[in-house]
């Protein structure tokens, strides 16, 4: 099977995920809210005020099967969550605002768009994203169990030039010339060049990151 097409694995879910089920507080489940479902997941929602200010981010996700042809998932949902610039989290580390999550449905050509900040790089960890696959929208703010739970790194050039303004990156350059992708505990196997966001662009102007996600055929 070509790399292209290889299955996503289950990776944690990770102590954050405010989805109702994992992590520190499973009372805190933001898939509950109707205002979850949006592209934008920059600013605060559902009566919370505050943005998470960093370098642009636009992330393009392509949900497909681990077939032969790598066929498209369309309407699909892609639960997406991530830290800040400081490396916080809303609704744990940072309880007073619930920004960068979000809640998307894949399009006929099995893609999920959202606009993001360039994650910081915190203590122990590598640059990453995480996301939960459900069935359908409907699926996931219903309480209904995730396709898959994973994560998605982050290359370690981009992230480098985005981590020299240390106002805005705080201690990111230095935790990432500690943890970077390939060394990063958390991803299952020794090849992880497919579990890798792909990222264009520059630290003044933003970037574009894709990935191909994969679900078992």
């Amino acid at each position: 099977m070509a790399a292209a097409c290889r299955v996503t694995p289950t990776e944690i879910r990770g102590p954050y995920p405010a989805d109702g089920v994992g992590g520190r507080d499973a009372r805190i489940n933001v898939l509950d809210l109707a205002d979850v479902l949006r592209s934008d997941i920059r600013p605060s929602f559902a009566g919370l005020e505050g943005e998470a200010g960093g370098v642009p981010m636009q992330i393009e996700l392509e949900l497909t099967r681990s077939d032969d042809d790598c066929a498209v998932l369309a309407r699909r949902a892609i639960y997406l969550w991530q830290c800040d610039a400081g490396g916080e989290y809303s609704l744990y580390t940072r309880r007073d605002v619930n920004y960068l999550r979000g809640l998307q449905p894949t399009d006929t050509a099995g893609t999920a768009r959202f606009s993001s900040i360039v994650p910081g790089c915190y203590g122990g960890r590598a640059p990453h994203l995480h996301v939960e696959i459900f069935s359908d929208v409907e699926a996931a703010m219903g309480g209904v169990a995730p396709l898959l739970v994973s994560q998605l790194g982050l290359p370690t050039g981009p992230c480098e030039e985005v981590y020299g303004d240390r106002a805005l990156y705080g201690d990111s350059a230095a935790n990432l010339a500690r943890w970077p992708a390939e060394r990063d505990w958390a991803f299952r196997g020794d090849d992880r060049s497919h579990m890798m966001l792909a990222m264009e662009g520059d630290a003044q102007s933003g970037f574009t990151a894709r990935a191909r996600i994969a679900l078992s055929a």
